[in-house]
C-alpha cells in the first residue's frame, strides 16, 4: 500500500554514501608515432627508427569501502592495466591505492588505501533476501561528475548466459547506471 512506501530514500542514501568512493586510474599506452610504421613495406625501407609514442590514458569508476582499515571492493575492469590508482573519498580526501587482489573471472578487485582515520564502511546485504520488484539505489560516480544516487527496482535475479563474465548470476535493475558507476554500490531502500 501507499502507506508502506517511503516518500524519500534519503535515509538509505545517507547511510550508504560515505562508504562509496570515486576511483581514478591512469595507464601508459604505447603506440606507433605514425600509422605507416605498421606497414611491412614501410618497415623494410625505414626500419624502426620512428619508435613508439607514449601516452597516458585515464579511466574512472567507483568502489565501496568494505573495511575500516582501507579495503575497497570494485570491478576488475575499473583497475585493469592501471599504472596509478587514486581514490577520492566523499569527504574530499584523496589517497593513492594499490591493488591487493583481483578475480578477472568474476570482474572483482580489492584495493587498499592507507587509512589515516577510521573509514565508514557499507554493510553487505544478502541477495537471497532480494525480490523482483524491490526498490534499489545505485550509488557511484557516473561520467566523473561526482557522487550520484539513482533509484529503480530489481527487474530480475540470476541473470546468466549474457557472455559478459565466466561466472554470471547478475541482479538486473532499471536504476540508471552510466560509465563511471562500475564498482559502485547497489543498495536496498
Amino acid at each position: 500500500s501507499a502507506a508502506l512506501r517511503p516518500s524519500s530514500y534519503a535515509d538509505a542514501a545517507k547511510k550508504a554514501l560515505p562508504a562509496v568512493v570515486h576511483i581514478f586510474t591512469t595507464q601508459e599506452v604505447k603506440g606507433p608515432r605514425d600509422p605507416f610504421t605498421n606497414d611491412p613495406i614501410f618497415r623494410h625501407f625505414f626500419g624502426d627508427r620512428f619508435g613508439e609514442l607514449s601516452q597516458r590514458r585515464s579511466g574512472l569508476g567507483s568502489g565501496v569501502v568494505v573495511s575500516p582499515e582501507g579495503y575497497i571492493l570494485t570491478n576488475f575492469h575499473v583497475v585493469d592495466g592501471a599504472d596509478e590508482i587514486e581514490v577520492a573519498h566523499s569527504d574530499g580526501r584523496k589517497y593513492k591505492a594499490r591493488v591487493v587482489g583481483t578475480d578477472p573471472e568474476s570482474d572483482l578487485a580489492v584495493l587498499r588505501i592507507p587509512a589515516d582515520h577510521k573509514l565508514p564502511v557499507i554493510a553487505f546485504g544478502s541477495s537471497e533476501n532480494l525480490r523482483v520488484g524491490d526498490v534499489v539505489l545505485a550509488i557511484g560516480n557516473p561520467f566523473g561528475v561526482g557522487q550520484t544516487v539513482t533509484s529503480g527496482i530489481v527487474s530480475a535475479l540470476g541473470r546468466s548466459h549474457l557472455g559478459i563474465n565466466t561466472f554470471e548470476n547478475f541482479i538486473q535493475t532499471d536504476a540508471a547506471i552510466n560509465p563511471g558507476n562500475s564498482g559502485g554500490a547497489l543498495v536496498d531502500a
